[in-house]
């Protein structure tokens, strides 16, 4: 080889550097030490004024095992995302092999159905907390139609972990229809007509032929479901705070409590790190059942 091919090919090697470059001086002198300063930080007995910091070890981890508002969180988290993930896929499954046949204004129910997505949480919380109390719209539609009902759920421990989840599927079906029904249209069409020459009805041809081409987007919802579950916290904080009696309680909102209104700084951040392992858990076993389904 040449010493100009030879000067042509490292430049090629190295060509792609200033592009990368911007993003891993982000990624490694904000978020990367960003976490390590946390790791610190959960070692430390500091309420983030005092210049006094006093160091604690593994103290701050030992304590989140005793601590039942922790398990609550964790309780909260793992049934919060069971049932929003079963229920939200469920419905954006329907809506889009519904939206995949002939239906009139196509375009008008995908955009109907999409909307809430893009919706923040800061405006909707204030709207589903006046619909959810017993002042509210829901209210006075049962009052109207003279049903004995008191909408005062948001206030009870059993029910308001139950409005929240609601709210979440209303806010989160539109991802999962949009990502099902973009899977859908990559099925070749010629299976679908096998199947129906061979007597397979659109029940079974949902269940046995769709839902398996489907499969990998089922895992990446899951995978963006745990992930997104376990760093909730708008939604609780905004319509409940994690009350009452801490039933919408979650990391992130319980993070929030210690770290800032009880200044307890150390505690907070070891929780994020316990939350950023499960995170990272999670993502990893999502990833290998990806890759066993890909096989």
């Amino acid at each position: 080889m040449s010493t100009q091919n030879v000067r042509k090919s490292k430049f090629a090697k190295v060509s792609g550097l200033p592009w990368v470059l911007p993003a891993f001086v982000f990624v490694v002198g904000l978020i990367y030490y960003s976490i390590f300063y946390t790791f610190n930080l959960s070692t430390l007995d500091w309420n983030g004024l005092d210049p006094v910091q006093t160091k604690v070890g593994f103290s701050n981890f030992t304590k989140l095992f005793g601590d039942w508002v922790f398990w609550k969180a964790i309780k909260n988290t793992i049934v919060f995302f069971v049932v929003t993930f079963v229920i939200q896929n469920v419905l954006g499954y329907i809506f889009a092999a519904i939206l995949h046949t002939e239906v009139k204004l196509a375009t008008l129910h995908k955009c109907i159905v999409f909307i809430p997505v893009i919706l923040a949480p800061a405006t909707m919380a204030p709207v589903f907390r006046l619909l959810f109390s017993p002042q509210g719209l829901l209210q006075d539609i049962f009052n109207w139609l003279h049903i004995g009902i008191t909408v005062d759920w948001l206030s009870k421990p059993g029910s308001a972990l139950f409005i929240l989840m609601i709210i979440t599927i209303w806010n989160f079906t539109g991802m999962s229809f949009i990502l099902y029904y973009a899977a859908m249209s990559q099925i070749d069409k010629e299976m679908l007509e096998a199947a129906h020459l061979d007597g397979a009805g659109n029940f079974r041809t949902l269940l046995s032929i769709v839902f398996p081409n489907c499969m990998g987007t089922t895992i990446s919802l899951a995978m963006l479901g745990v992930i997104g579950a376990l760093k909730t916290f708008d939604i609780p904080y905004l319509v409940t705070t994690g009350g009452p009696n801490h039933a919408t309680e979650f990391l992130g909102t319980y993070i929030y409590r210690q770290g800032i209104r009880q200044a307890h700084l150390g505690y907070a951040a070891a929780i994020s790190v316990i939350l950023l392992v499960l995170a990272i858990g999670g993502a990893i076993l999502m990833n290998r059942l990806n890759r066993v389904e890909g096989k």
